[in-house]
């Protein structure tokens, strides 16, 4: 028999793993910004949100008020999201 703890809890502790790499690089890259030092390229923020970084990503957003006034940025962010949970979404029900 298969628990559903046994199904979540690795889940949630990859996001939430996931969520503090993501919530620090958007530090870093605010950080670099403001000292107009070496950046972190969006495709990779937007990487580690699409595996699941990304409410890390949304938190660190609304925290440093970084990339929040990019619509391109927000859309593909949006688009990760919907990916990420749609892909979660097909793995939960067919595994």
């Amino acid at each position: 028999m298969h628990s559903h703890a046994t199904t979540w809890l690795p889940i949630l502790a990859g996001y939430g793993v996931l969520s503090l790499i993501s919530f620090f690089a958007y530090a870093w890259d605010k950080k670099a910004a403001r000292r107009g030092e070496y950046r972190i390229a969006e495709r990779s923020l937007h990487l580690l949100d699409l595996v699941g970084g990304w409410p890390g990503g949304w938190l660190a957003q609304k925290t440093f008020r970084h990339k929040c006034s990019k619509p391109a940025f927000q859309r593909v962010y949006g688009l990760t999201v919907l990916l990420n949970v749609a892909m979660l979404a097909w793995l939960l029900f067919h595994f």
